[in-house]
């Protein structure tokens, strides 16, 4: 099989609040790349990117789709790898994990919304990931939309440097083409051919001025990009050739100085082909991303990896997915040397070699089997036994770990049973798998009362799950009312001495321990457990202190309040004592568990709680009652400002255990006009009036707060 070019490769993702379009945008691109040959609307539930019943029915992204589609740019041939994400910030993890394994990305952006809450999350995930942006302003032909506004929002709201490469020509119903800046040409779409077919024509003479002012914006950005360019940019502003511009503009894209701006409407097919023409332009192949970097896991040694079929393997798998047919397929993207069907692959964190028995390009939920996998390539292969997201995929005798996600804990469980017993096995299998599928989705089983605890993102992560079940796997379920994801947290230091002593004839056991327990150093950034050695002299032997940190570590599983999770703790061992026969390691797990019991108790424990970062958009006219009500939950609000169609955005940071049903109480409140997006920010303590009520609720240990 020949090497492909990679400098003719283009691995990119569609990224966006919700409703901007995003999949809308996909769906054009797979017709006018040849890749389907009927339009899939989103609104009709026929998208092929959202294949899942659930997406189609709701007509929301839930799961990333991945796509291999080709354009011709200049007479040359581009190979497209797509994802189109989710937008909802229930499904950001999605999101993330998508921009991890990309290398540039589409914002695609509302013409009459603007940046949204949403959009900035996205954004923020793009900017910790150095993925080259290009913006396309979606949804000209609706009523109120503006392209300069969206522009003027970027530089505000984002902190962005948007350099417009086209201007529309029209807006709302009038919206007929755009112009472009580059070429200075304007393109005009066929409404009867689907927008397949259009004509450049010159600039309309009422556009010409206009033109003329924002080219020579975009060509002062393009000059700020390269010095000697600038020299002669400064003599004759315009002796730049048309190269000259696509150079520089794809130079500062790659740098993330600036973000080309496009705009169209992709319901209507205008604009979708010229952002084709624009990603080959300005967003990076494989080959203009830095080496991926990853740890040697013998040697701890940082090492490079060139995107070359030639070089050492190393893949990172970025999502898990069953499919009906073929089994569990996983997603990964080769970042070096190449992945074979038939052949091994060695997985750095479970250690074990693995059999590639088949790999497939994919096309949505559709999979086109290949023979290899090479450098900078996105695929989906099977056969894999043991494997999670974020695990590193290499050759045995050269093993990287690559840098994997971080991803948010989950905030909201339910309890979930079969309504039969035979469903029983049914309801494990298959939450065992759609664990496996999505990292933050997890399934514990409550200690007291013995219920299976789904946890997730919010209610619509747990309504997908509950739903999948139901079609997927056949379980219907009787689901409990939600419940908040606490943590605990102690606010004091407190010394100890912990003995443990049993004797009971022959040989007993003993262990002898003086700790301090109390909350992490300012400076101790990692959260868990920080354990300090301070034992001197030998009084306890170097082989029983691993062992009092381990245990440490697993108690802080459960706190002394409600059972609730610590994130993160400082113990330092000070002192003890050892008996040469009785001592031995169980012993010292032992008196580090009871050592933690009893000091926590005594530490000053606080319950936390986790707190959401709410953005309302609403009418002027219902702001009142939209801050009462949030009052009236607890929220605090942070601030308000003006949205461009005249509505407010209030800000608020709320608890999550007051927003169960908002979106229905919101509607209430403002007859339907007003929307919401909700995501987790940080876990605060509660007051000692809402933790007495919430662990009367589960345990009733109220004792231990005074």
């Amino acid at each position: 099989m020949a090497k492909q070019d990679l400098h003719l490769t283009r691995n990119i993702g569609i990224m966006a609040h919700i409703d901007a379009g995003k999949t809308t945008t996909s769906e054009r691109i797979l017709f006018y790349t040849g890749k389907t040959h009927k339009i899939g609307e989103v609104h009709e539930g026929g998208a092929t990117m959202d294949w899942m019943e659930q997406e189609q029915e709701r007509g929301i992204t839930i799961t990333p789709a991945a796509t291999t589609a080709f354009w011709k740019y200049n007479g040359t041939q581009y190979k497209f790898n797509l994802i189109d994400t989710p937008g909802h910030v229930d499904f950001t993890a999605e999101v993330e994990r998508s921009l991890r394994v990309l290398d540039g990305a589409v914002a695609t952006y509302c013409a009459v919304g603007g940046v949204e809450p949403q959009s900035e999350t996205v954004w923020r995930q793009a900017d910790k990931y150095n993925v080259p942006r290009i913006g396309y302003v979606n949804k000209m032909d609706r009523s109120g939309a503006d392209f300069f506004e969206v522009v003027r929002q970027m530089k505000d709201v984002l902190g962005a440097t948007p350099c417009v490469i086209s201007v529309p020509i029209g807006s709302e119903e009038k919206f007929k083409g755009i112009v472009d800046l580059i070429k200075m040409k304007a393109i005009l779409w066929h409404d009867e051919t689907m927008g397949a077919e259009y004509d450049v024509e010159d600039i309309p003479a009422e556009l010409q001025a206009e033109c003329e002012e924002w080219r020579g914006k975009m060509i002062e950005l393009a000059a700020e990009q390269d010095e000697s360019l600038m020299e002669k940019y400064s003599e004759d502003p315009d002796s730049l050739t048309e190269e000259e511009i696509v150079a520089a503009i794809r130079k500062g894209t790659l740098a993330l100085d600036i973000v080309p701006m496009t705009c169209g409407s992709s319901f209507k097919n205008k604009g979708v082909q010229t952002l084709l023409d624009y990603v080959c332009m300005f967003l990076p192949s494989p080959l203009d991303t830095p080496n991926i970097e990853g740890q040697n896991p013998e040697t701890g040694e940082m090492e490079t990896r060139r995107p070359d079929e030639d070089e050492k393997t190393s893949a990172l798998a970025f999502k898990i997915a069953t499919d009906p047919y073929v089994g569990r397929l996983t997603f990964f993207r080769v970042y070096s040397g190449k992945v074979e069907a038939g052949s091994y692959i060695y997985n750095v964190r479970s250690g074990k070699k693995e059999r590639v028995s088949r790999l497939f390009q994919m096309h949505s939920n559709k999979q086109n089997p290949v023979e290899l996998i090479g450098a900078g390539d996105i695929g989906a292969g099977v056969g894999f036994k043991d494997i999670r997201t974020g695990d590193t995929l290499t050759d045995e005798g050269s093993p990287i770990v690559l840098e994997s996600m971080e991803l948010p804990d989950p905030v909201i469980g339910i309890a979930v049973e079969p309504k039969t017993q035979k469903d029983l096995d049914k309801l494990s299998n298959g939450l065992a798998k759609l664990a496996e599928e999505d990292p933050t989705f997890t399934v514990k089983t409550d200690e007291q009362s013995g219920q299976t605890i789904i946890s997730g993102m919010g209610e619509l992560h747990l309504d997908i799950i509950i739903d999948r079940l139901k079609r997927e796997f056949k379980v219907e379920c009787n689901q409990g009312k939600p419940q908040v994801n606490y943590k605990e947290a102690i606010t004091k230091t407190v010394n100890l001495r912990e003995v443990y002593k049993k004797q009971s004839g022959g040989r007993g056991k003993f262990a002898d321990i003086i700790v301090n327990v109390g909350p992490v150093d300012e400076d101790f950034k990692e959260g868990g457990l920080q354990f300090v050695n301070s034992v001197t002299g030998g009084h306890i032997p170097k082989e029983f202190i691993p062992s009092v940190q381990k245990d440490f570590e697993n108690a802080m599983k459960s706190g002394v309040l409600g059972g609730y999770p610590l994130d993160s703790l400082k113990v330092e061992l000070l002192d003890g004592s050892f008996h040469p026969v009785d001592s031995d390691q169980l012993s010292f797990e032992i008196a580090a568990l009871q050592a933690y019991k009893n000091a926590c108790a005594q530490a000053g424990p606080v319950l936390m709680e986790p707190m959401m970062k709410l953005d309302v958009i609403t009418p002027e006219e219902n702001m009142g009652d939209v801050i009462g009500d949030l009052n009236k939950r607890r929220g605090q609000v942070e601030g308000m400002e003006n949205s461009r169609s005249g509505a407010r955005i209030v800000k608020a940071m709320v608890p999550l255990s007051e927003m169960f049903g908002y979106v229905t109480a919101l509607r209430t409140i403002t007859s339907g006009r007003a929307t919401s997006s909700m995501q987790y920010d940080h876990h605060e303590p509660v007051s000692n009036s809402i933790a007495r009520s919430v662990l009367e609720e589960i345990k009733g240990r109220v004792d231990l707060i005074k």
